[in-house]
């Protein structure tokens, strides 16, 4: 699978752009603030629905502009799609597939599948449980697409109990009559179902991911390991859940009913929904030591690395090869792991790169190049 055009309007710095792509490498060098990693952001967006950049639609709308439009051409063997994503902060987003206006914009997930490599990787590994479990989510969206309405279940029914919480803590603080909680059962329930089918999702990726990330790491950084990816829950007690172990949804239900149930008084008082896959973590093991707080940053990129290139050996395997994007990244690694990682990706179906200097790019990602320069793009 691969992009062969991206027209962008009013996306970010671009007022409009139509940049043909052929397969292979395609490498975009230009200046810091240039408008090179725009490019592959919306790229990225097409895939996710997100930007690995900013949280909010808002600042990829160019200013003084009301709505940004994304739109690619892409290419799967003999098939040939028109994805179109048109962002309108503060309203709903509309999608369009082969120019037809009836989808819903998470329609277009799987079309277009990316594995992104870029400086704010150093965060799988040094930062905050929510960067690990982002990454989780994404890659299980990747792999099946319906996810993304489970996630966004997920997240409504959080987002409710966690209302009818603050309300009945801030009753309890002031002195008021106590409410009636009954219905605090049913929300329970329903997070309960809906998280059992995403950590069962989480369980099944970590299994499956651990072999392809022992193997990665070891081709970026040989002896340097051994990793492994252990899923810690906060139902339970936090204590590691075994991905290995048949997924039993049924199970996994109750123990996190029996997580709520037990946690109740202390969230009541909280006003916060305290256990569930929102406060779950992905430990990354570097020998018997986690990572975070432990490795080098030699390590730590490392690590960060061979995730994504875990990532991209599972969807490849699993079919329709996804859009390697490397933004950035050579400029942070040193000249061993820059090549190395140069030589594990440059057979990708489709790889694009961002670079301010030519030079920061190994020899081996020969390919199409491209000239970024004050809102223009040009084939070199």
């Amino acid at each position: 699978m691969h992009v062969t055009h991206l027209s962008l309007a009013d996306f970010r710095s671009y007022a409009r752009a139509e940049v043909p792509l052929d397969p292979g490498v395609s490498v975009f060098v230009g200046a810091n603030g240039q408008g090179k990693t725009n490019l592959v952001e919306a790229v990225g967006y097409l895939a996710t629905l997100g930007s690995h950049r900013v949280s909010s639609d808002a600042p990829l709308v160019r200013v003084g502009a009301e709505r940004a439009v994304i739109r690619a051409a892409v290419r799967q063997g003999e098939r040939q799609q028109l994805v179109e994503l048109e962002l309108n902060p503060g309203r709903a987003n509309r999608a369009r597939i082969n120019r037809s206006s009836q989808v819903r914009p998470r329609d277009v997930l799987g079309i277009i599948r990316t594995v992104l490599f870029a400086p704010e990787d150093l965060a799988l590994v040094k930062g905050d449980p929510g960067e690990r479990r982002r990454f989780l989510d994404e890659l299980i969206t990747a792999r099946s697409p319906r996810m993304a309405g489970v996630r966004s279940d997920y997240d409504r029914v959080l987002k409710q109990r966690n209302t009818l919480l603050k309300t009945a803590a801030m009753a309890r603080r002031h002195g008021g009559r106590s409410m009636d909680l009954s219905t605090l059962d049913v929300w329970d329930q329903h997070l309960a179902r809906v998280g059992a089918e995403l950590l069962a999702q989480r369980l099944d990726l970590v299994a499956t991911l651990q072999p392809l990330a022992v193997k990665a790491y070891e081709q970026l950084a040989p002896g340097g390991g051994p990793v492994a990816l252990e899923y810690r829950g906060s139902a339970g007690g936090g204590d590691p859940l075994d991905p290995h172990r048949p997924v039993d949804r049924e199970a996994l239900y109750e123990r996190l009913l029996g997580a709520l149930a037990d946690v109740r008084k202390q969230e009541i008082e909280r006003g916060v929904t305290l256990v569930g896959p929102h406060r779950d973590d992905l430990v990354l093991l570097l020998g018997q030591m986690p990572a975070k707080g432990y490795a080098s940053h030699g390590e730590s990129w490392s690590y960060a690395l061979a995730l994504r290139l875990a990532s991209y050996d599972l969807l490849r395997s699993e079919g329709n090869e996804p859009v390697l994007v490397l933004d950035d990244v050579f400029a942070e690694l040193d000249a061993r792991r820059r090549e190395r990682l140069a030589e594990l990706v440059a057979p990708g179906e489709q790889v694009l790169v961002t670079a301010a200097v030519d030079d920061d790019v190994p020899g081996v990602l020969a390919g199409t190049r491209y000239a970024v320069s004050e809102g223009a793009v040009e084939r070199v």
